[in-house]
């Protein structure tokens, strides 16, 4: 029986490229989620076995990295049009290149107020800006540094009520926020062994998506523990997760889980115990070596697995944890 190739097409799909500009102190950030599909003089790869026509999707993935380092990344649609000419300008058998992005949109933390031995000296970062947040309410009253950021959509509130008529316990929480330091991160002077290859790093990019959940003091569930401001009090822990966060330099990440649980409890009296889980977003610098460019810490992969996860629970001495470890 007669059979046909119809039409087909190839590339690479999901390439993740961070491109951080680095204008002095204040930072500006494109994340990218990059798929090409290319298409063209591509029979013989598919009834002959010839690999000839066939620029290794490999390659395409290269190309979206190097081209974020040579050109920058000015608009997503610019990004996609300069790649589209590139492959079917210089592969001959490419007749058609399809460059679909997403990009992921991330707004400053404002600081806030700054605290004794909560930053090093030159890691909260300069300039001005609207300091508006991704809800679009203002800032919590701070400068804006200029390399602290949070992701834009995906967060999640969450609440957890027990009533067993006599007690009342209520756990409130978030999860799916997504932040980034572009700098005043490190990790150095860990525990080696034989199977240790990690390289120590004096500045990397700390990225984390935050699952945290806060027990409120306990209380009678009288009227008046019923008229609490509920909503006020969770923008607020969100704001003290935000501002530890964007105000600590990291040695690891535990450190930083450490102080974002401590500024909740040290601002929020009605709060007793915070538990967090922060997944390590790691962020490889790319090998730009092999196309004769230099990375200047700037062009990245973002790996989205595996990943270290850090977890811990934060409470008031003399306060029984009572928010599950899992």
């Amino acid at each position: 029986m007669a059979h046909v190739l119809g039409q087909n097409q190839y590339g690479k799909a999901e390439t993740r490229v961070v491109r951080v500009v680095r204008d002095g102190p204040r930072h500006t950030v494109r994340d990218l989620n990059v798929s090409v599909a290319l298409s063209g003089d591509l029979d013989d790869v598919h009834l002959t076995g010839s690999n000839a026509h066939c620029l290794p999707t490999d390659t395409v993935k290269n190309t979206c990295y190097a081209f974020a380092a040579q050109y920058g990344v000015g608009s997503p649609e610019a990004y996609g049009i300069r790649l589209a000419r590139h492959f079917v300008g210089t592969a001959a058998p490419i007749h058609r290149a399809r460059v679909r992005i997403e990009e992921y949109a991330w707004d400053r933390i404002p600081a806030g107020p700054a605290e004794p031995g909560t930053a090093e000296p030159g890691t909260g970062g300069g300039g001005t800006g609207d300091g508006r947040m991704a809800d679009g309410g203002p800032a919590d009253g701070g400068p804006e540094p200029g390399h602290s950021f949070v992701r834009r959509g995906g967060e999640v509130r969450t609440a957890e009520v027990r009533w067993d008529g006599e007690h009342l316990a209520v756990v409130s929480g978030l999860r799916g926020l997504t932040v980034m330091n572009t700098t005043g991160s490190e990790f150095r002077g860990y525990l080696r062994d034989r199977y240790t290859t990690l390289e120590e790093a004096s500045d990397r990019i700390l990225a984390t998506e935050v699952t945290a959940r806060w027990r409120h003091t306990p209380a009678a569930p009288d009227d008046a523990a019923a008229r609490t401001d509920w909503d006020a009090g969770w923008a607020r822990v969100r704001s003290r997760l935000l501002e530890a966060f964007a105000g600590t330099y990291s040695h690891s990440l535990q450190e930083t889980l450490h102080a974002m649980g401590a500024r909740v409890l040290d601002q929020e009296p009605g709060v007793d115990e915070v538990r967090l889980q922060l997944p390590n977003r790691h962020h490889f610098p790319v090998d730009l070596t092999p196309f004769g460019l230099e990375n200047g810490n700037e062009v990245f992969h973002a790996a989205d697995r595996p990943y270290g996860l850090i977890e811990g629970t934060v409470h008031r001495e003399g306060a029984v944890p009572a928010i599950p470890a899992d």
